[in-house]
C-alpha cells in the first residue's frame, strides 16, 4: 500500500462506520475517504456515495471510478456475501474477511463444531436440521437437566435468531418460529441448542491476518432496551471499555486459547481469517468461554474502542493485510470511554422516522464524539431515518467522568421521541 495520499471506502452508513470513518481521516497517509451509502455524520468528514452495503456490484465499480486504495468493511452482511472475495478478485486492497472466513458469523453451526473440533471453551451444545428431534431434546433438557436453554437460528436472523427459553412451552415455540415457520428462511433450516452460560458478558475484538493477532480493548455493552437490563434485546444502547472484569489473565485466555486456536483451526481447513475477528465471550465462575464470533467492528463497542486507540488505525490494517502485525504495537491513551446510544421512540420495534435533530453542535463543543447512525440530511437539516439515531461518546480519566460527560453532552440533544438508557456506565461506577 502507498505511504500517504490514501482513497479510503468505508462501506455501511451506522454509527460504527461513522466512526471507523472518524479514525481512518485522521490518519496524515488519508487524503480522502469515501463512505458507502454512508449517513448525515460521515457527509462531514467523508464523500457519501448513493451505493448500498448490499450493492457488491456497486461497491466494486465505485471502488474503480474513486480509485481507491483501501476498502474496510463494517457491516456482516456483504461480507458473508462474499465482498471481500469480489474486491480481491479486482485487486482491490480489502480488510475484511473472505466469504468462506465469515461462516464464523455466518453460520452457528460452522463455528460450533469448528470450535468442538479445536478445544475452545464454549457452551454444551446440539445440532438438528430436524424440527421433531430438535422438539423432542428441547422436552429432554428441561424434563432431565433443567435451567434455560439457548436456540439459535444457523444462519443470519439480523440479530434475532437468538433466543434464551426459560421453560419448554418457549423452546417449543421458538424452535417451532425457526424451523418451520421458517421466519429467518434458510438460516432456520439448522438449529444449534446449547447450555445457557451464567457470568458477565464483554467483548474482545482483535485485528487478525490469519496467524498473528494484535487483541484491541475490551468493551461491555448493552443489548437490552431499558435501564436495569429489562425490555427487548437491540443492537446495542451503550456500551463502554476498557472492561474492569476483563482481568489481565482473561484477557490473555481469550486472545490465547479461544481466537489463536480459532485462527489455527481455519488455517488447518485451508480459510486465512484477515479482518476484525470479534470475540464475545461469558466469564463464568469456570472462566472465559466463546459465546459467538463476529466477522466484523462491534457496533457499538467500535464508538468506545477507537477513540481510546493513540495508534494510527491505517497503519495497523496495512499491517494486517501485508504479514507485519508483528511488528506493530498498539498504543492507547489512558482514560476511559462511555458511548450512550439515542434512539428513535418504539426501538427495536415500530418507530417514526423523520425527525428532527437539534443540538449535535453543542454536544461536540463540550468535548463529546456525537457518532451518527440512524440519521439522514434533508432540507438542510439533520432528521432521523433509522432506530439508532446518535452514539454519544466521551472519555474521562475515570469511569465517573466519562460517564458525567457523556449524559451532559446527550442533554444537549433533542429529537422527538427519543430515547436512551439512563444506567450506561453504571455497573463500573
Amino acid at each position: 500500500m502507498q505511504s500517504d495520499g490514501l482513497r479510503v471506502m468505508i462501506v455501511g452508513g451506522g454509527g460504527r462506520e461513522h466512526a471507523l470513518a472518524w479514525k481512518i481521516n485522521a490518519s496524515p497517509r488519508v487524503s480522502k475517504v469515501f463512505c458507502a451509502p454512508g449517513n448525515a455524520g460521515t457527509a462531514s468528514l467523508a464523500e457519501n456515495l448513493p451505493v448500498k452495503a448490499s450493492d457488491l456490484e456497486g461497491i466494486v465499480s465505485a471502488c474503480r471510478e474513486q480509485g481507491i486504495h483501501l476498502v474496510v468493511v463494517g457491516p456482516e452482511s456483504p461480507l458473508i456475501a462474499g465482498l471481500a472475495d469480489r474486491l480481491e478478485a479486482e485487486g482491490i486492497p480489502v480488510f475484511g474477511p473472505s466469504m468462506a472466513a465469515a461462516k464464523l458469523e455466518g453460520s452457528k453451526v460452522f463455528t460450533k463444531e469448528l470450535l468442538d473440533s479445536c478445544g475452545v471453551p464454549t457452551a454444551k451444545f446440539q445440532v438438528f436440521d430436524d424440527p421433531t428431534k430438535a422438539f423432542m431434546a428441547a422436552r429432554h433438557h428441561f424434563c432431565c437437566d433443567g435451567g434455560l436453554l439457548v436456540i439459535k437460528a444457523d444462519g443470519e436472523a439480523a440479530g434475532k435468531g437468538v433466543i434464551i427459553a426459560e421453560d419448554e412451552t418457549e423452546a417449543v415455540q421458538a424452535i417451532d418460529s425457526i424451523m418451520v415457520k421458517k421466519v429467518f428462511g434458510a438460516s432456520g433450516d439448522r438449529v444449534v441448542l446449547e447450555d445457557y452460560l451464567e457470568g458477565e458478558e464483554a467483548s474482545i475484538m482483535a485485528i487478525v491476518d490469519g496467524e498473528r493477532v494484535k487483541g484491541l480493548l475490551p468493551a461491555q455493552d448493552y443489548k437490552r432496551a431499558f435501564d436495569n437490563d429489562e425490555g427487548p434485546n437491540t443492537g446495542g444502547m451503550g456500551c463502554y471499555s476498557p472492561v474492569p472484569a476483563v482481568t489481565p489473565d482473561i484477557y490473555n485466555f481469550t486472545i490465547e486459547k479461544i481466537i489463536r486456536p480459532t485462527l489455527t483451526a481455519l488455517m488447518d481447513r485451508g480459510i486465512r481469517y484477515r479482518g476484525v475477528l470479534y470475540a464475545g465471550i461469558m466469564i463464568t465462575a469456570d472462566g472465559a468461554k466463546l459465546l459467538e464470533y463476529n466477522c466484523r467492528f462491534g457496533d457499538p463497542e467500535t464508538q468506545v474502542v477507537l477513540p481510546l486507540m493513540e495508534t494510527d488505525l491505517v497503519d495497523v490494517i496495512e499491517a494486517a493485510l501485508e504479514g507485519g502485525l508483528d511488528e506493530i504495537t498498539l498504543k492507547w491513551y489512558n482514560k476511559r470511554a462511555v458511548c450512550v446510544v439515542m434512539a428513535s421512540g418504539g426501538y427495536p420495534g415500530d418507530y417514526k422516522t423523520g425527525e428532527a435533530i437539534s443540538g449535535i453542535a453543542d454536544a461536540e463543543a463540550e468535548d463529546a464524539l456525537v457518532f451518527h447512525a440512524g440519521t439522514a440530511s434533508s432540507d438542510g437539516r439533520v432528521v432521523t431515518s433509522g432506530g439508532r439515531v446518535l452514539g454519544v461518546t466521551a472519555l474521562g480519566a475515570d469511569f465517573h467522568e466519562a460517564v458525567k460527560n457523556a449524559y451532559r453532552a446527550v442533554d444537549l440533544i433533542k429529537f422527538e421521541g427519543m430515547h436512551f438508557r439512563k444506567d450506561i456506565g453504571a455497573r463500573v461506577l
